[in-house]
């Protein structure tokens, strides 16, 4: 399973502290995270992140193409949606990419707990329960 993360700007610190937080659930999956959210959390953390562009350099639309090709098993996108900064990607497309690929997303750290939560307990396994059924 590869969990995807990114970052806006402001919610970087969230994001690790969220990683520091369920390191231990995590590290049992492949993570991918644009540029400057997979240094910052592996930094902090140990844990080893594929990373890709920065979001405004095309890291969020490499991410895309990944879920757009199933490559991407959850998402988690911490956004900022009071303060966005135009250099900051724009979620929308990926929001869009995960309804039509059935991917889960948390777009704040509730329902991010929410999904780790669920990964812990072994409920997230949705890919596996679609080929049983």
């Amino acid at each position: 399973m590869t969990i995807a993360l990114i970052a806006h700007d402001s919610k970087k610190e969230l994001m690790v502290q969220f990683c520091i937080a369920y390191c231990g659930i995590l590290s049992k999956y492949n993570l991918v995270a644009t540029g400057a959210t997979a240094k910052t959390v592996a930094e902090a953390t140990g844990l080893e992140i594929t990373g890709f562009l920065s979001g405004a350099q095309g890291g969020s639309q490499q991410i895309a193409s990944r879920i757009g090709c199933d490559e991407i098993d959850l998402l988690l996108i911490f956004r900022d949606p009071i303060n966005p900064k135009a250099h900051e990607p724009d979620e929308q497309s990926l929001l869009r990419l995960c309804d039509v690929h059935n991917i889960p997303v948390a777009t704040n750290i509730a329902t991010a707990e929410m999904l780790i939560h669920g990964l812990e307990r072994g409920d997230l396994d949705w890919r596996e329960i679609i080929k049983k059924g």
